[in-house]
């Protein structure tokens, strides 16, 4: 089996697809991604392109796969000129600045902490997380945080169905099945079910130098971007869940 067979048939036991599911959603024969598995037949750039797009395959994974068929990457990054990336770039400041008072933040896909509007600046900071910190590494190991999170079991219980979510989308990532492992250790620790009679919206509740905030959360994410880290990067723009924590950041910023 060639390198681009083995990736294809990888993805498509990630994605739960028969040949013939694949087939049929591609628009191709299942003798075709047969012979493609096996090597006996060359995919073409439209072919590999059209068989990733089907798997969901992360756009470094459909490089992988463009690269294992003697084909140029698809998806750039560095390579992007300055005016391509800049329409990009400006939107995720415009809409991490226009989010105050209110916190907001991106991250990239291993919940590495990218940038952070002033709310959200000072209150990571206040738990001792900065730019470049793994916010999965800071909820397991961060013991100002642990400790400023009044309802950590929630939260934390939470992230894992968030981390599971992502995980499948991703197909796999070693970064995310660690922190999966870490914490369905802690979750398991938790002496009675944490998660019963889930409301609409289930807060954030910090608590630490002074501040006393309920937040909920929502992701934004770039879905019609050729940029790998662009594609990579979720907004977490979190909202007030009463009106004291919207008070409270309306006066503070």
């Amino acid at each position: 089996m060639s390198g681009f067979g083995k990736i294809l048939k990888e993805w498509r036991s990630i994605r739960r697809m028969s040949q013939l599911d694949l087939a049929l959603s591609a628009e191709v024969s299942a003798r075709h991604v047969s012979f493609l598995e096996t090597g006996r037949a060359r995919a073409s750039r439209d072919m590999a392109l059209q068989l990733g797009a089907v798997l969901q395959m992360p756009l470094v994974v459909q490089n992988q796969l463009l690269l294992a068929a003697g084909l140029a990457p698809a998806f750039g990054g560095d390579g992007l000129r300055d005016q391509d990336r800049a329409p990009l770039e400006q939107a995720v400041t415009w809409m991490l600045e226009r989010h105050a008072p209110f916190p907001a933040m991106a991250i990239d896909h291993h919940w590495v902490l990218k940038a952070t509007n002033p709310p959200a600046a000072a209150l990571l900071t206040g738990a001792g997380i900065e730019l470049g910190d793994n916010l999965v590494d800071a909820l397991v190991e961060n013991e100002t945080l642990r400790a400023g999170l009044v309802n950590l079991a929630e939260v934390e219980a939470l992230t894992l169905l968030r981390l599971r979510s992502e995980l499948a989308h991703l197909g796999k990532a070693p970064i995310l099945e660690r922190a999966i492992a870490q914490l369905q250790r802690r979750v398991r620790a938790h002496s009675h079910p944490v998660l019963q009679d889930i409301p609409a919206v289930i807060p954030t509740h910090y608590r630490f130098n002074g501040l006393d905030l309920k937040l909920f959360s929502t992701l934004t994410q770039f879905i019609s971007t050729g940029d790998l880290a662009m594609s990579e990067l979720r907004l977490e723009m979190m909202f007030p869940a009463d009106d004291a924590t919207k008070n409270l950041l309306m006066e503070l910023f």
